[in-house]
C-alpha cells in the first residue's frame, strides 16, 4: 500500500480515458513493488510574473478528472498552465509500464521541457481533479519570451526545479 501524502497511487486515479498501460496498472496495482517519491507538490511552481505574461497569450481549456493533457512520446504543440486543481505526471518505462506518478498543483507549467527542447513530451499529464487549465501554443510561448527577455531567468528557475525533482525521484528508485 502507498504511504505517501504527496503522490497518488495509480489505483486511485480514474484512467477511463487514458492509455492502456495505466489501465492495466490500475487493475493490478496494490502498489506493491512500486516506488513512489516523497516529492512535495508544486516543487516546480512557476513565478507569478511568468505565468501572468503567458496567460495573456493562452486559451482556457475544459478539464475534468481523467483528461489527458499530453502523452509521453507525442510531439508538443504547447504548454499548459495549471491554474487550479491538480494533475498527475506519469513516466512510463520503454515496455509501457507506468513507473512514476508525481503530482502537480496550481501554478505549475506542464510540458515546458518539451517546448524548450523541441522534443516529444517526456511524461504523460492527466488531470487529477477538475482543474482550470490554460493552453499556450508553441508560437505564442516563443513570442512572449522574445518580447520579455527578463522572463528567461524565471523560466530557467522552473526548469532547474524540474531537473532537481527528476533527480530526487531517480534517487529514490
Amino acid at each position: 500500500m502507498c504511504r505517501t501524502s504527496h503522490l497518488w497511487r495509480f489505483n486511485r486515479c480514474d484512467y477511463s480515458s487514458s492509455i492502456p498501460a495505466m489501465k492495466a496498472h490500475r487493475a493490478a496495482c496494490s502498489c506493491s513493488g512500486q516506488r513512489e517519491s516523497s516529492l512535495e507538490q508544486n516543487s516546480f511552481e512557476a513565478d507569478a510574473e511568468l505565468i501572468k505574461e503567458l496567460e495573456k497569450r493562452s486559451q482556457p481549456i475544459s478539464c475534468r478528472e481523467g483528461r489527458v493533457l499530453f502523452q509521453q512520446g507525442t510531439v508538443p504543440t504547447g504548454l499548459y498552465i495549471l491554474q487550479s486543481g491538480e494533475a498527475n505526471l506519469m513516466l512510463e518505462s520503454t515496455t509501457g509500464k507506468a513507473v512514476r506518478c508525481l503530482r502537480a498543483g496550481a501554478g505549475c507549467l506542464l510540458g515546458l521541457p518539451a517546448i524548450i527542447g523541441s522534443e516529444p513530451y517526456s511524461l504523460t499529464a492527466m488531470v487529477r481533479r477538475n482543474a482550470e487549465v490554460r493552453f499556450v501554443t508553441r508560437a505564442d510561448f516563443e513570442d512572449v519570451m522574445q518580447a520579455n527577455p527578463s522572463l528567461y531567468p524565471k523560466l530557467l528557475r522552473v526548469l532547474a526545479a524540474e531537473v532537481r525533482t527528476a533527480r530526487q525521484a531517480f534517487s529514490e528508485i
